[in-house]
């Protein structure tokens, strides 16, 4: 054994360090979010206001997924936003947000077109 190896497997516990751009990055997803609820708002707000019957049901949907997107995302950042002041080593990515976000919508649009059938 040469003198250079340590004689111990000791691991020494070092704190570890947050960079501000974790935060900023945790906001910044949750602003994008945000940001397409309020498109999705948007797009309710107009089919509700210009629209026939089939539309106004239709908005009510839209309005539901957007205030359920809306809930979500809050959520999804104070779960993060606690985990990473915790410095908790978890995994980060959402998975089954966007994909439950794409189900809802594609459920949404389907109805649409298939009460756009049956009304001819």
């Amino acid at each position: 054994m040469s003198s250079l190896e340590p004689t111990t497997n000791k691991r020494i516990a070092l704190p570890m360090r947050i960079e501000p751009k974790v935060y900023f990055a945790n906001e910044r997803t949750f602003l994008s979010w945000l940001h397409f609820t309020v498109v999705l708002g948007g797009l309710a707000m107009g089919l509700l206001n210009f629209g026939d019957k089939i539309s106004q049901f239709c908005a009510l949907m839209f309005t539901v997924i957007a205030m359920f997107v809306m809930v979500y995302a809050l959520y999804v950042f104070h779960w993060r936003a606690n985990t990473i002041r915790y410095r908790m080593d978890v995994s980060y990515d959402d998975r089954w947000g966007p994909s439950f976000l794409c189900v809802f919508l594609l459920a949404a649009v389907l109805v649409n077109l298939f009460l756009r059938i049956n009304d001819k």
